[in-house]
């Protein structure tokens, strides 16, 4: 997938989890050696336990997958370069009859297959794992394939507060653009690499794997750029696909000047949808200032366009900040929350907050999520399981960005996107998303495309959302329609990324498109979706208007639940988040779930918490057990059980409370 920057910010798209901070050593470079590289020899096919014995499996860390190094070419397609590199695969053998192998290619270009390899399969229905061997992969140059990163030159580039209205902006854009290519590879250490990165060379560290176990055909799975690299490696090796699902699809045919103008709309498009959903729902019209949230966008987007306003972050460690939050900023976390309904709603959520008292806090809260930066700091957090620096290594080899000197590409860029600027209503700058390339050494200067894939012989599944921001749904209907055996399964409203989110008219087709070679009954399938998960009202202010102790905690259960911190957690950093009316909110990892520690935590005015709580994953419930002052002082216990059934006991203002719902 094209990478999507909003003032050159990274949005992360791959789903439901944040960054894993760890320590900001220097990157890890691939391995580059000068002996005659190993010889991948096609193994017969024999049992997969076996073969992984045989070429080093060991077990991955954290995981249920085993883990290969295979050392492969650094370039494939130069058989006199003896140097190499190391390439890491993870596999979990079938359990039962095994039918061969099913290899997902994660999205990006730069996320680390490895990190998602047991969360999505254990979205995948039970039959597949039984009768396929699950292969992820780091792609070159990413995460246990090399480690290469460049966190605080993107930080300093995705933080910057740009646009292309005036000769002076589109200058600093321009520098800007330069300065982060040449930080970002100095940051990685100008690794030999880098040349190298591009997918048709990754593609072939697929193969070489093929190859190393022995199977005759691949069943590939591509979301996002991974559909880039699948429909690449099926281009190169189509004697050796099974069957190919495209899951947000890339259309390869596009230049990255006509794919950006599909993106920029696309995203543009999905706000407005977004802000009509709101308008929709009863809850979030009523809860919205005025009743209409395309005003109170429209009104914030101006007077941020005026001047950038000030306000005071409520920080993890206690106390508050002053912060500033600009045009920019509204624009950038906007973006970054358009992938998933979830994540709409959310955003919703932090545009009311702003219509009701003009509380900038929840949509800092999104934006420093979608930077990628400690709230407390503002420092950039490193993720391991994401690079910037691959993002743009694979970025500009495989898209050549128009012709000239780099000022004359970045002028002719410039002017591409007057007409953007002009009539797009938000997000203008995604236009200028892959500028860095320009700049970027050993870019590819030849702006010619792929051939339309066909795929002859080969079924193929191509899956899509009306209301995909990142992969426009046309993308994947004019893949489709050039293809000799394909299927078109489209969800109205929908993300990016449609395959395993629990829609069974999108995971069965699936399923028995890959276990029982079962065709969809028409060639263009609809499922139903929607635009917006369903509103959840936010706190109120005043701890006054709660009914009752229940109610009370039942908001307290929803704001948690919804905290960008909380919801895009990592499930193991300890993490703190500072509450909005004071106090902190902690939480960390348990064997059972996580664990809640509050500290005269107030999500409202009025009703302060201190004390405990657990969400436990096994068992399917959440739990607080507080102490609580403000308007009245109190012991409670509330409980959400499995069956959503909420109950809370204990005394409050020196009456007992015993109250269901």
């Amino acid at each position: 997938m094209k990478k999507l920057l909003i003032g050159f910010i990274v949005l992360l798209f791959l789903a439901q989890a944040c960054a894993s901070p760890t320590p900001t050593s220097a990157p890890t470079v691939p391995p580059v050696a000068t002996e005659p590289p190993v010889s991948v020899t096609e193994a017969p096919v024999t049992e997969p336990a076996t073969v992984l014995e045989g070429l080093g499996g060991v077990p991955c860390p954290d995981s249920d997958f085993t883990c290969i190094t295979l050392t492969v070419p650094l370039n494939h397609f130069d058989p006199n370069d003896s140097r190499t590199m190391d390439v890491v695969f993870a596999i979990l053998p079938a359990t039962g009859e095994r039918k061969g192998m099913f290899v997902t290619a994660t999205g990006g270009p730069g996320s680390a297959g490895l990190a998602s390899a047991d969360s999505y399969t254990a979205a995948f229905d039970p039959s597949i794992p039984e009768h396929f061997d699950i292969v992820f992969f780091d792609q070159r140059g990413v995460g246990q394939s090399g480690g290469l990163q460049c966190i605080n030159a993107a930080a300093k580039f995705y933080s910057g507060d740009w646009s292309a209205d005036t000769p002076q902006e589109e200058a600093a854009m321009a520098d800007s653009a330069r300065t982060f290519a040449t930080d970002c590879v100095a940051e990685m250490g100008n690794p030999e690499i880098l040349k190298y990165l591009g997918t048709d060379q990754a593609v072939e560290d697929l193969e070489s794997f093929r190859q190393a176990m022995g199977d005759e055909k691949l069943w590939l799975y591509g979301e996002s750029y991974g559909t880039q690299y699948s429909q690449t490696y099926t281009a190169a090796h189509p004697d050796h696909v099974a069957a190919l699902i495209l899951d947000g699809t890339v259309d390869l045919t596009l230049s990255s000047e006509e794919y950006y103008v599909k993106q920029t709309n696309a995203f543009s498009d999905v706000l407005q949808l977004t802000l009509e959903a709101c308008n929709e729902d009863e809850f979030c019209a009523e809860s919205m200032g005025g009743g209409d949230a395309i005003a109170a966008y429209n009104k914030l987007a101006e007077r941020l366009k005026q001047s950038p306003q000030t306000f005071d972050f409520p920080l993890p460690s206690g106390g508050t900040a002053q912060r500033t939050f600009s045009f920019a900023d509204l624009e950038n976390g906007a973006a970054s929350y358009m992938y998933s309904q979830s994540t709409r709603m959310i955003f919703l959520r932090a545009l009311v907050a702003y219509s009701r008292n003009e509380d900038l806090t929840p949509l800092a809260r999104i934006l420093y999520d979608s930077l990628v930066l400690d709230p407390e700091t503002l420092a950039a957090i490193p993720d391991p399981t994401y690079s910037d620096a691959i993002y743009y290594g694979v970025e500009c080899q495989d898209y050549g960005f128009f012709s000239g000197t780099p000022d004359e590409r970045a002028e002719a860029w410039l002017r591409a996107g007057d007409e953007i600027d002009a009539t797009v209503p938000h997000f203008s700058t995604i236009f200028y998303g892959d500028m860095p390339c320009i700049f970027w050494p050993n870019a590819r200067a030849d702006n010619t495309r792929p051939a339309p894939l066909t795929a002859d012989g080969i079924p193929t599944l191509v899956l899509g959302a009306i209301a995909d921001p990142a992969t426009p749904v046309s993308n994947g209907q004019d893949v489709f329609s050039r293809l000799s055996d394909g299927y078109l399964v489209t969800q109205d409203g929908g993300p990016h990324v449609i395959y395993g989110r629990g829609i069974s008219c999108i995971d069965d087709l699936v399923t028995n498109f890959l276990v029982n070679d079962e065709m969809p009954a028409n060639r263009e399938t609809t499922c139903e979706g929607s635009v917006a998960s369903e509103f959840v009202p936010l706190a109120p202010l005043d701890g006054a208007e709660f009914a009752n102790p229940l109610e009370a905690l039942r908001s307290v259960d929803d704001e948690i639940y919804y905290l960008p911190e909380y919801y895009y957690w990592d499930v193991e950093t300890p993490t703190s988040v500072g509450c909005p009316f004071g106090g902190t909110l902690s939480f960390e990892a348990t064997d059972t779930g996580d664990s809640f520690s509050l500290d005269n935590c107030s999500f409202t005015n009025g009703f302060s918490l201190t004390g405990s709580g657990s969400n436990n994953y096994d068992e399917g419930t959440f739990t607080l057990e507080v102490n609580v002052s403000g308007l009245k002082d109190g012991s409670l216990t509330y409980i959400r059980d499995s069956e959503g059934a909420l109950h809370v006991t204990g005394t409050y203002g020196g009456e007992a409370v015993d109250l269901s719902e």
